[in-house]
């Protein structure tokens, strides 16, 4: 008996995945534990930013099932699902939602950073724009999301494992190797080199952007008046 399997996840998929993955957890870890870790806080946020505008671009030009509009969770979808009557791959209706607040609330984790403090040492690259004020209020946002954030994440981590030994359904695997055994459908499409590299042009754009680096440095301390020598 011929084993079917599905091409699901394309490369730049999975990538995109356990990069975030990875950057999300050496986030929250340095962000924790502080000090010194904060400069790697920084640039660990900055790659988020670079996934996130990836993902967007990825979403809209990307293989079939890494298209927004493969997944996004309509009511007639949701309902079907609910029902029992989804068929489908990729990212299931609920799954869908998962996926669009992940992304929403990384994308506010990382904007309210760029304007974050530490009180310490670290400052957002862009905090001189919004002054202390503001960007104390920014960086209250940006701790309790954090909490939003872990919260998120463990739901995440829960669904996986109640699909795997509840459903039967590794949904893990195919994050690997792109490819859903025992299943039957349209294996993935698209996705192309021109589509790729203008993702990735977009993400260095926005890392570029969200450095700071097109900020003008602020004006030097003004000369110390001199002692009268007497």
């Amino acid at each position: 008996m011929t084993n079917k399997r599905v091409f699901i996840w394309d490369l730049p998929t999975r990538i995109f995945h356990w990069a975030l993955v990875l950057c999300v957890i050496g986030a929250v870890i340095s962000g924790q534990i502080g000090g010194n870790l904060m400069e790697w806080h920084g640039k660990l946020g900055l790659a988020v930013v670079g996934l996130i505008a990836f993902r967007l671009v990825w979403g809209l030009l990307g293989s079939t099932y890494a298209r927004f509009c493969q997944f996004f969770p309509t009511q007639g979808k949701v309902l079907a699902y609910l029902k029992g009557q989804w068929q489908g791959h990729g990212h299931n209706p609920l799954g869908a939602f998962s996926v669009f607040g992940l992304l929403a609330l990384l994308a506010f984790q990382v904007g309210s950073g760029l304007f974050a403090n530490d009180d310490i040492a670290f400052n957002g690259p862009m905090q001189a724009l919004v002054g202390k004020d503001l960007s104390d209020v920014l960086t209250g946002w940006h701790k309790l999301a954090s909490n939003v954030l872990i919260a998120l994440v463990v739901l995440h981590i829960g669904a996986i494992m109640f699909y795997a030994h509840v459903k039967k359904d590794n949904l893990v695997k195919p994050m690997i190797t792109g490819w859903k055994d025992n299943a039957e459908g349209e294996s993935a499409r698209g996705g192309g080199v021109l589509a790729l590299v203008l993702a990735i042009a977009v993400a260095a754009a926005a890392v570029y952007g969200a450095s700071g680096a097109w900020v003008p440095a602020p004006p030097p301390p003004p000369p110390a008046a001199e002692t009268p020598n007497w």
